[in-house]
């Protein structure tokens, strides 16, 4: 593993558990993990089920680790970052996962010449099956973008991206799970509507989602040559697509991802 040092979290919710637990399996050790989280009861939970090391106040958990993962939500950045400002140092790394907040707009919070890097990660990192987008700040080095890159592959995919392009990255990966979700529970309901029982139409849908992404990612074909492989002459799954571009499926997803992306730019101008 990269040698990273002590790692603090500012915020112990779902993605912030979902990097502890990462680390954790990568043999990182929890002692040298600390999470600043101000409900007592996340706290007891945190260092029950990891063992790590829990705080109610921010600063303390900065004074002590080496680099901090802002795992907040982005209406609460205006808020919590002036009250850590106190305890960083050009020595420490603030890696920054709330959505929509600039690198420069961190910076702007912090004295000196902060190293940030933002990250854009998404909610199937809780198993290990993340898609993560990250880019560095002014200030950041080579060094602490792969220091980040390595943290975030404790719990999947990893990319590198130019910063103009993470209010994209937002509004295709890092809400693009709940799409996913949409289009499985659709599935699901089409299967029930023509006879299926409720669990089995559910878990074809859902493994029929799982395998054709793997198919994508295995093979490394363009998902329109992997769909036309399926698409017989006069057949079913040809009728089905024929449906699908009829009632905008793909027009449908395409202005999701151009609106949350819109949403992402808007939150980092508040």
């Amino acid at each position: 593993m990269v040698s990273i040092g002590k790692i603090g979290f500012i915020g112990g919710g779902n993605m912030g558990e979902a990097l502890i637990k990462g680390l954790i399996k990568g043999a990182f050790p929890a002692a040298d993990i600390m999470v600043a989280e101000p409900v007592e009861t996340r706290r007891a939970l945190l260092a029950e089920r990891y063992g790590v090391v829990t705080k109610a106040e921010g600063a303390e958990v900065v004074e002590a680790c080496d680099l901090i993962v802002l795992a907040i939500k982005p209406q609460v950045v205006p808020k919590v970052m002036p009250q850590l400002a106190g305890a960083f140092s050009d020595a420490k790394l603030l890696v920054s996962i709330a959505a929509g907040q600039t690198s420069e707009a961190l910076e702007g919070y912090l004295p000196g010449s902060p190293r940030v890097v933002r990250v854009m990660p998404n909610t199937p990192a809780l198993v290990g099956a993340g898609a993560t987008a990250l880019c560095a700040g002014r200030h950041a080095t080579p060094d602490d973008l792969a220091m980040a890159r390595h943290l975030f592959e404790a719990v999947g995919t990893v990319r590198v991206v130019d910063e103009s392009q993470m209010d994209a990255v937002t509004g295709l990966s890092g809400s693009g799970p709940a799409y996913v979700y949409t289009v499985i529970e659709a599935m699901a309901a089409g299967g029930i509507l023509q006879g299926l029982p409720q669990d089995t139409a559910l878990a074809l849908a859902t493994q029929t989602v799982l395998g054709a992404a793997r198919l994508v990612q295995e093979t490394g074909e363009h998902p329109a040559v992997l769909r036309d492989k399926v698409c017989s002459p006069g057949g079913t799954t040809i009728a089905g697509v024929k449906e699908l571009e009829e009632h905008g499926l793909r027009a449908a997803l395409m202005k999701a991802v151009s609106k949350a992306a819109k949403r992402s730019a808007e939150l980092g101008k508040k």
